[in-house]
């Protein structure tokens, strides 16, 4: 038992290892930045090499999910690794627009996608079902944590050697990265039943496995790909311009807000983790959408006034980092518990798509509304609002996981 619950953690930490090397994606408002300053894109497009990796990467997990199930998650991760690696390597040989949407937007977001996709499920068929909340928040938090050290590493690396080189830097590194670490990644034997331990709750047993067909004839399927593509979107919509927000009252000193909004993404998926295991995955989804509407509100003269306080601009974009991570640890604890882990990384690929049709759209939409405001973030704020008030009320309408209790 201590050589399987030891073998657990190998792979929990292996998984947030990947994710921690895939987080590129939440520095994309530094690259944008540097992106207007050297290609001289419109600014109606310098949202648009990030929302298709949005896209990319949330269907690409369908298809990754399917590879994970069926070939293991050492495999996957590999191939993830090695796309993201040659699509940053492919953006640092041209500023051409169209160049970046195949080569950031497609590869790196596959990339992500595969890598992404193996690093969850090993983690959580080696820990019993009161842990479930807990160990997915943990797993992801890595790919929330990135910016912790990408965005000063990347404003460094910007500073001396340019965007591009940055980009083909970053695409060796991580190649090497995430394909040494998925041979760490490894399912549990045929038969394993992990064990509850004293200091987690009893749980009800887990969900039976449901095939992809029987959760998409589910209607339960569409109001959690609903609330996801609103919770989700909005959190991106933000974190694709949390730069460009917090320059002007923190200059360029604004990477700083970067970083530790990227804290509060890593906190919100291990917190929200931790208390939907206590008080059930639905309550603490309301918890969060209604937490996030208020802050979106708050956002709006935060951002629009320059002489607000840098520490206020940061706490602002912890807080919005917070509620947004809590979604990428309740959508996997949800989807375990209602459909199993039989076909877990197909059902949940089908469920992320949200993420991706949320951060594309939305994220579209924002730098849209910004183009044609003079700058100003305040209808995409408020709009955001609206739709996570309106998430917290389908939510309402979920039926409790059963491995839950709740």
């Amino acid at each position: 038992m201590t050589e399987s619950r030891n073998r657990g953690w190998v792979v929990t930490f292996a998984g947030v290892g990947i994710n921690l090397a895939l987080g590129i994606l939440y520095t994309w408002s530094m690259i944008k930045g540097a992106i207007e300053k050297d290609f001289g894109w419109g600014a109606a497009q310098l949202n648009d090499p990030y929302a298709l990796c949005c896209l990319v990467f949330a269907f690409t997990m369908i298809l990754a999910g399917r590879c994970q199930d069926r070939f293991g998650p050492r495999l996957t991760a590999s191939v993830g690794g090695l796309l993201v690696g040659a699509g940053l390597i492919l953006i640092s040989q041209s500023d051409d627009y169209t160049v970046w949407l195949v080569g950031f937007g497609v590869l790196v977001g596959a990339g992500i996608g595969f890598g992404y996709s193996a690093a969850t499920p090993p983690a959580l068929k080696w820990f019993p079902p009161a842990r479930t909340g807990m160990i997915a928040g943990l797993v992801v938090a890595g790919f929330g944590l990135a910016p912790v050290y990408l965005s000063p590493l990347s404003r460094y690396l910007l500073n001396r050697y340019g965007l591009q080189q940055s980009m083909a830097i970053f695409g060796a590194a991580f190649a090497v990265i995430v394909c040494g670490l998925a041979q760490l990644l490894r399912n549990p034997p045929a038969g394993f039943l992990a064990a509850a331990t004293s200091r987690t709750a009893p749980a009800p047993p887990a969900a039976p496995g449901a095939t992809p067909a029987q959760v998409l004839q589910s209607p339960g399927f569409y109001v959690l790909w609903a609330i996801f593509f609103i919770g989700a979107g909005a959190g991106l919509m933000v974190i694709s311009s949390v730069s460009g927000m917090a320059k002007k009252s923190m200059g360029d000193a604004a990477f700083v807000a970067v970083a530790v909004m990227a804290i509060g993404n890593a906190a919100g998926r291990i917190g929200a983790g931790l208390l939907s295991d206590r008080i059930g995955r639905r309550w603490t989804l309301i918890l969060v959408l209604l937490c996030q509407a208020a802050l979106m509100l708050v956002a709006i003269p935060v951002t629009r006034s320059t002489d607000t306080a840098p520490l206020t601009v940061v706490a602002v974009a912890t807080l919005i980092g917070f509620n947004y991570g809590a979604n990428l640890s309740l959508f996997p604890a949800f989807a375990k518990d209602l459909w199993g882990l039989k076909a877990f990384g197909l059902n949940y690929g089908i469920l992320f798509t949200a993420w991706g049709v949320g951060g594309f759209v939305l994220s579209r939409l924002q730098q849209t509304l910004a183009a044609t405001s003079g700058g100003s973030y305040a209808s995409s704020f408020l709009t955001a609002c609206a739709l996570l008030v309106a998430g917290a009320l389908l939510a309402l309408t979920i039926k409790p996981p059963r491995s839950t209790g709740s």
